[in-house]
């Protein structure tokens, strides 16, 4: 089945530390559907939060789509997210044992179904970020000595 990737949250693996990852399914109006297949949304500020036994993407983007006209979304809205019961208990307890919130990390098309990535994750300190900076920096220093020794 093919995937293509809508958007993507790229400072969430630099603000956090991720320690797992869930699909979910994602309920859209038509509006929102036609937007995400223009490529038209942004998971920047972003989360998921959970209320009465339910999963919600808060603070996702998905701009209006134009042709629309009156029957257009609000581009902000909270959205469900579709988890089965074992699914959501599991990230509950997960989200309460370890002090970590949950993370949208991509929207992406599954065949013809809008998923979202949600992951587990819990915030790096400042001196975590400045180790994988740190760390990120010496591999490609080490990459580009190996591209050296190989054109000589």
């Amino acid at each position: 089945m093919e995937i293509r990737t809508i958007c993507t949250n790229r400072k969430a693996r630099h603000e956090y530390r991720i320690l797992e990852t869930i699909e979910a399914g994602l309920v859209l109006t038509g509006s929102e559907v036609k937007s995400l297949r223009a490529g038209h949304a942004s998971l920047q500020e972003s989360y998921a939060r959970i209320e009465n036994g339910e999963i919600f993407l808060v603070g996702a983007n998905i701009r209006t789509y134009e042709q629309a006209g009156r029957f257009n979304h609000e581009p902000t809205r909270r959205r469900k997210l579709l988890l089965s019961e074992s699914e959501i208990r599991k990230l509950t307890r997960s989200v309460e044992a370890k002090g970590a919130t949950l993370v949208p990390l991509r929207i992406y098309f599954r065949g013809s179904w809008a998923k979202v990535e949600i992951a587990v994750a819990v915030g790096k300190r400042a001196y975590d970020k400045r180790a994988a900076i740190a760390e990120r920096d010496a591999a490609r220093e080490m990459d580009r000595a190996r591209k050296e020794a190989r054109h000589r």
